[in-house]
């Protein structure tokens, strides 16, 4: 009897979750944010490749610029609230790196009508406001998303949902008598 409580008791103890490490085209993610932009290019599609190749213009290195800033930011004002934020570890200081942030920190979301940006390494974990023509969809980047375009996160029409036809949709519909 004993030996049966025992076995219960072991069985009882959660197991530890391992969660799968990412890679993209076998490359983890650490070596992927240390490659340079012509060893990262190599590793993407056509399309994305031939993009990079003829350069990135000032909309999207700007916006890489706002991402930067927005992951190192910290409100501007210094209060006694943003000090004891600081302290608490719910807002980061200004210098660090998204590396050394905090696990549940999220950085400042920052729009963008940039659909047809291809997403890079360094954009991971950042929020990303995409405009779909009506609204921002704001978008989480995760590593998944590496080599896709900010377009395809924020879909630009509402999807069809086909019910029941209406009234006039069929000929039968025609003949019915109005009493």
């Amino acid at each position: 009897m004993a030996e049966v409580e025992a076995d219960v008791a072991v069985a009882g103890v959660p197991k530890k979750r391992t969660f799968k490490k990412f890679s993209f085209r076998g490359v983890d993610l650490d070596a992927l944010l240390d490659m340079s932009t012509d060893e990262l290019v190599k590793l993407f599609t056509a399309r994305a490749r031939r993009r990079f190749q003829r350069g990135l213009k000032r909309k999207p290195m700007a916006l890489i610029k706002k991402l930067r800033k927005a992951a190192v930011d910290v409100p501007r004002f210094e209060s006694p609230y943003t000090l004891k934020l600081v302290a608490t570890g719910t807002c980061r200081p200004p210098g660090r790196t998204k590396r050394e942030a905090p696990a549940g920190e999220k950085p400042e979301p920052v729009r963008t009508h940039l659909r047809n940006m291809i997403i890079v390494p360094e954009m991971i974990g950042s929020i990303i406001g995409v405009y779909n023509g009506k609204t921002f969809n704001q978008v989480e980047i995760k590593p998944e998303m590496i080599g896709h375009y900010l377009a395809e996160f924020s879909i630009s029409y509402k999807p069809v949902k086909h019910g029941r036809p209406g009234i006039g949709a069929t000929h039968s519909s025609r003949f019915i008598p109005l009493k």
